[in-house]
């Protein structure tokens, strides 16, 4: 074998010429990787000292504004609250234990339409164990979904039953994480559904299913539409329903009369987002590259992503607050220093401008489809919705708690919902 060393956003990354043999749901299949583009390269990753010494002396040298005029989060991230992630983030945070984490378990590159992805591979013990491709979002990562892999994987150790086993690939997306940053115009979801659908069959998978929330569900409903004969049904806990009618009295108002009670819920979530929570993606939508301050200053990044939806945001405040919101400060500082040690907080937000598709209508998914609903997600999709926007609805619930970052927060819950979405389709 011949081993070639590289440097990515100064992650040491290291390539080699193998042969993996993975379960393709019922079935063992060698995938040979030659050396090229396609080839499946081992990865590690570990960040030198003196750059989480920077970091370090980059937070102490904030320059903090005043204190906000309002004893709410209207006008955004309360100063309180980054001042307490602050002293954390340059005191306490300890960046090495996640790297360990994720060193610990199987972790890939492969090169595909010229970009280098990368991605988290664990497969089951079990037999005949369902391959489920899971995306993140923004301002997610794979941070997100860390705490999925093993109840979904090792499913007996949690509860569940062998037959309830998944293999599990977890990717980072174009311009994310460890994923290369794409050179040229033209990845957006749809694209990236391709290179999806590419990994896994690069895998050896014949059969899968596919995941995601946020960006993950624009990813995976574009995956439905191409609907691959691989590809047996997906599911999302952020899906897009809203009706035609429900978009355009969202933009030109007054909303419809006669809305069922969790239509109702669904239409005002939706109307505040869009008045007062839009403001990140409008910026990163029309003029990304514009970003600077949040790739210079790690401050100035943390507080652009904890601003994404008003519940997230109070969440993480109570976090901060010493609060128990089923995230930790570990878990928020991992996510915001994995963008930070690899500087795609730009690159990442190229994505928001790539993007024509309209985030929350239907797309005309035609093959299975399973929905969970989280109470504290931007909206709460009514079933009425999702029973219009996907024909072959094979699986709906209502959830009593989680929100955006369901598999990060309720990582219980949400593996039971997977087990539960895909059972018919085994």
């Amino acid at each position: 074998m011949k081993n070639n060393n590289r440097t990515q956003a100064g992650a040491i990354i290291t390539g080699a010429l193998i042969l993996v043999t993975v379960s393709s749901f019922g079935q063992d299949t060698p995938v040979a990787n030659a050396a090229g583009p396609e080839a499946i390269r081992p990865f590690k990753v570990h960040f030198p000292d003196t750059e989480l010494k920077e970091l370090r002396q980059r937070i102490l040298a904030t320059r903090w504004p005043k204190k906000e005029t309002v004893a709410d989060q209207s006008q955004g991230v309360p100063l309180a609250t980054m001042q307490k992630l602050a002293q954390y983030w340059a005191k306490d945070y300890d960046w090495r234990k996640v790297e360990a984490r994720l060193n610990a378990l199987p972790q890939f590159v492969t090169t595909i339409d010229g970009v280098d992805i990368h991605f988290i591979h664990v497969r089951s013990k079990h037999k005949n164990a369902m391959p489920l491709i899971v995306t993140h979002g923004w301002p997610g990562s794979i941070i997100e979904q860390l705490k999925i892999i093993d109840p979904l994987t090792n499913p007996t150790a949690h509860g569940a039953k062998a037959e309830d086993a998944f293999d599990v690939v977890i990717p980072s997306l174009p311009g994310h994480g460890f994923s290369g940053q794409p050179t040229a115009i033209g990845w957006d979801p749809v694209r990236i559904a391709r290179a999806w659908i590419t990994l896994m069959k690069r895998l050896g998978y014949t059969r899968f299913v596919a995941q995601g929330g946020d960006w993950g569900d624009a990813v995976t409903e574009q995956m439905g539409v191409l609907a691959p004969p691989e590809l047996l049904g997906i599911h999302t806990n952020m899906p897009a329903t809203v009706p035609d009618d429900i978009a355009k009295a969202l933009q030109f108002g007054p909303a419809p009369s006669g809305l069922a009670g969790d239509e109702k819920n669904a239409y005002d979530q939706l109307d505040s987002f869009y008045k007062h929570g839009l403001g990140y993606a409008q910026e990163m939508t029309g003029r990304p590259q514009t970003l600077y301050a949040i790739e210079d200053s790690p401050i100035g990044l943390a507080a652009w992503m904890l601003d994404h939806d008003a519940r997230s945001l109070a969440l993480i405040a109570h976090v901060f607050d010493g609060q128990n919101e089923g995230l930790t400060r570990d878990d928020i500082l991992d996510n915001i220093t994995l963008y930070w040690l690899t500087k795609t907080a730009v690159s990442s937000a190229r994505l928001y401008w790539e993007n024509k598709l309209a985030f929350f209508e239907p797309k005309h998914v035609t093959i299975p489809v399973a929905v969970s609903v989280f109470p504290d997600e931007i909206y709460a999709a009514p079933r009425s919705w999702a029973e219009i926007a996907f024909p072959k609805l094979i699986y709906f619930n209502r959830l009593e708690k989680g929100g955006h970052f369901a598999a990060w927060e309720q990582p219980d819950l949400f593996s039971k919902e997977m087990r539960a979405a895909f059972k018919s389709l085994r």
